[in-house]
């Protein structure tokens, strides 16, 4: 494959459920390496992947996956790894029967598994697990054989939806950096809507809200746009309402009589204040208040 197919290209693709329309005119090139799929839940996410894992059919726009239309389901799959966010594997099995038996539905010889899977539970640190029934699992484990099972057949593309959703924060760490491992072959696009997941895996991204596309490039230029409008200030619990009413709150730690807040603001504050450097959450909600106001349901993580 050249490198130049590398990549996905997107061009003004629409999708509907009955009148809600959950992707509009979306357009979007994913290349190479770890892509970072941000926005809130109902953002058109899930939809977007299942799109791209062809479990959805799409009613207007253009999309190849690797020089691939995306309506050619059989030859996109071959191609293609998807981890959803409600993953479920047969609980009854052993890890490795689990494997084997996806394995063989996926047309892998006998051979090719017996190398193979093994291989991959060695690489997401599940091979002294390979005779646990999946249902003993953890949820951390869950989603780490997850991986393992998507990336089986070696595709060039891997999806992820949520991954670290629920996971304990060694967990979330762990998997992140299996992702990054994995990204160092393929495109692997994470879809989440917790902003630590982006912060520490991506350069790329893409922030989708409402079906569509608000921004994409790099994380440096996300943050870019953010530059000298982030403070920090320490105020009295009294005056937090206040603060609340004239400026969009980013984080708030509470001590005391006091609250440690940081917020954003298109001047230098008249209260006493530093500025800081932006991070990913506080572009992120400068973003969204530029677009259609502030946005409470993101987790920082």
């Amino acid at each position: 494959m050249r490198k130049n197919q590398m990549e996905i290209r997107i061009k003004d693709l629409d999708k509907y459920y009955g009148r809600k329309h959950a992707l509009k005119h979306l357009t979007l090139t994913i290349p190479s390496g770890m892509f970072g799929l941000l926005g809130r839940n109902g953002a058109g996410k899930t939809t977007l992947m299942k799109v791209l894992a062809t479990l959805l059919k799409k009613q207007s726009g253009e999309v190849t996956i690797c020089g691939i239309p995306v309506e050619e389901a059989a030859k996109v799959r071959r191609i293609t790894g998807y981890l959803p966010q409600d993953f479920s594997m047969y609980p009854n099995m052993g890890v490795y029967e689990a494997m084997d038996y996806l394995g063989a539905l996926s047309g892998l010889s006998r051979q090719t598994r017996k190398e193979r899977i093994p291989v991959l539970l060695k690489k997401v640190n599940l091979q002294d697990e390979y005779r646990t029934k999946v249902r003993a699992l953890s949820g951390g484990m869950k989603r780490r054989l997850g991986i393992a099972q998507a990336i089986l057949h070696e595709p060039k593309v891997l999806i992820v939806d949520e991954p670290t959703a629920g996971l304990d924060p060694e967990e979330r760490v762990r998997f992140r950096n299996l992702l990054c491992e994995i990204a160092e072959e393929r495109i692997v696009i994470l879809s989440t809507h917790i902003v630590g997941d982006i912060e520490a895996t991506c350069e790329q991204i893409a922030i989708m809200d409402e079906g569509e596309l608000y921004y994409s490039g790099t994380v440096t230029e996300l943050l870019e746009m953010t530059k000298g409008k982030v403070y920090t200030a320490q105020i009295s619990r009294k005056d937090l309402s206040r603060m609340k009413e004239n400026y969009t709150l980013t984080s708030m730690l509470t001590q005391g009589n006091n609250v440690t807040v940081r917020f954003l603001a298109e001047q230098p504050p008249k209260i006493r204040a530093t500025a800081c450097e932006p991070q990913v959450e506080d572009a992120y909600l400068y973003l969204m208040q530029e677009k259609e106001g502030f946005s409470h349901d993101l987790d920082v993580v």
